[in-house]
């Protein structure tokens, strides 16, 4: 008897069930890893070779019908650079999701969409959406949770009503390298700020937290902050490094430890000492700001923990009733070397 001989329609459990003579349930105890369906191993090893001969795979829609929802995540980010420290973030949420039964989908959203974006998210009927960068609205959080979503997170943006926000006040951080730069005798400090769009949220909060530092009251007086604008490429660093020499700066907070070392190079080709005329200090503490010379100063960045953070996933979808809070999940320590 053929069981499936049409290359232009995807094999079903039925087929599966017919070649491995076996029942559709039995399938799907199977193929599914059901709990307390009381089949043999000789059996499961059957349907598993009956599954691969066809290329049978689980209708995902399918099964979320029959559980009520989906197991995708969204993360949901547009223009948010995908740098050494996200990465490993992400690898790690990734597979601590698959360990809670969840499949985790970077999409990037339609930019200046608006609302439209949470209801193009919705479509999908997603059990959660991360939401990374700010474009989430309290409507937004209202159509997703009607069209099904359980759990509505924002991670490091700004609060959002409805949502629970995991804040990673990027204030902070520039709060850390401001006040580290006054304490060593700096006092002409600049900060770049990078013209790539998709930073603003963090780079706007960066300088004004290196401005809180300096600000009356704070760790010292008479200390001027001047904005850097830069693109990443060596032409704008050399340009920077230049005017750094016309303001007389001497002190330049990175933004982070990628841009800090182009900008350290440039002011060291532009023949100004690191530190001695100018500091550097970066953050996000990657591995090659300890390879650089002089050793990179950094801010140390702690970060959620991708496993408690699907967890905080899994336990919203399956108890989506808790009432949405807010916490800063974002931990930073300076670390000290050769150049500031």
């Amino acid at each position: 008897m053929a069981i499936h001989t049409n290359p232009s329609t995807p094999p079903t459990s039925a087929d599966v069930a017919r070649l491995a003579g076996v029942s559709r349930a039995t399938v799907s105890f199977v193929l599914n890893d059901t709990p307390g369906g009381r089949v043999g191993e000789q059996t499961r090893q059957k349907v598993r070779a009956a599954a691969e001969e066809l290329g049978y795979v689980p209708h995902a829609a399918a099964r979320s019908l029959r559980a009520g929802r989906s197991a995708i995540v969204l993360l949901v980010g547009h223009s948010w650079p995908i740098g050494p420290l996200f990465s490993s973030f992400y690898r790690e949420l990734q597979h601590a999701l698959q360990r809670h039964g969840y499949t985790g989908v970077l999409y990037g959203r339609s930019p200046d969409a608006g609302d439209d974006s949470a209801r193009a998210w919705a479509e999908l009927r997603p059990a959660a959406v991360l939401c990374l960068e700010p474009v989430l609205t309290p409507t937004g959080v209202r159509t997703l949770h009607r069209a099904g979503t359980r759990a509505v997170v924002t991670l490091g943006i700004p609060p959002v009503e409805g949502a629970h926000n995991l804040v990673l006040d990027q204030s902070e951080v520039g709060a850390a390298a401001g006040a580290h730069l006054i304490a060593t005798g700096r006092r002409r400090i600049g900060v770049v700020v990078p013209t790539d769009p998709g930073l603003d949220a963090f780079s706007a909060l960066r300088l004004a937290g290196v401005r809180a530092a300096a600000a009356p009251g704070g760790p010292a007086a008479a200390v001027h902050v001047e904005p850097l604008p830069l693109d990443y490429t060596e032409q704008s660093a050399g340009e920077l490094a230049e005017r750094c020499r016309a303001l007389a700066l001497d002190a330049v907070f990175g933004y982070n430890d990628e841009y800090a070392m182009l900008v350290q190079r440039a002011l060291q080709d532009a023949g100004l000492d690191v530190p001695g005329q100018v500091a550097v200090v970066g953050a996000d503490d990657l591995m090659l700001a300890r390879l650089l010379r002089p050793r990179l100063t950094t801010v140390h960045l702690t970060l959620p923990d991708g496993e408690e953070l699907a967890a905080l996933v899994d336990r919203l979808v399956t108890e989506p009733d808790q009432a949405p809070t807010t916490q800063n999940l974002l931990g930073v320590r300076m670390v000290v070397r050769d150049s500031a």
